[in-house]
């Protein structure tokens, strides 16, 4: 049994998985720009001195949220097509 053999309803089951996957990609590539955005707001606003720091954490926090998106989203996508690969056998 392959996945064209699926009832319908199981088609679109996998295809909601499949794109709730990339979804969730999307939301931490979201959050990762927007991380970006405040850290380097908070360094180029020159009243806001005192917490440069925090600046510097959002600054160096955003890539490793995307990276940790991009990890996500390829162990769940292998997850996802080990259990369509079991299902039809």
């Amino acid at each position: 049994m392959n996945i064209k053999d699926l009832v319908l309803a199981d088609r679109l089951a996998v295809e909601n998985t499949l794109m709730a996957n990339e979804r969730t990609l999307l939301s931490f590539f979201r959050s990762s720009v927007f991380f970006l955005a405040t850290g380097l707001s908070i360094l180029n606003i020159h009243f806001l001195a005192e917490v440069v720091y925090l600046g510097w954490f959002f600054v160096i926090f955003s890539p490793i949220l995307q990276l940790f998106g991009v990890y996500r989203f390829i162990v769940v996508k292998k997850h996802i097509k080990q259990i369509i690969n079991e299902y039809e056998k």
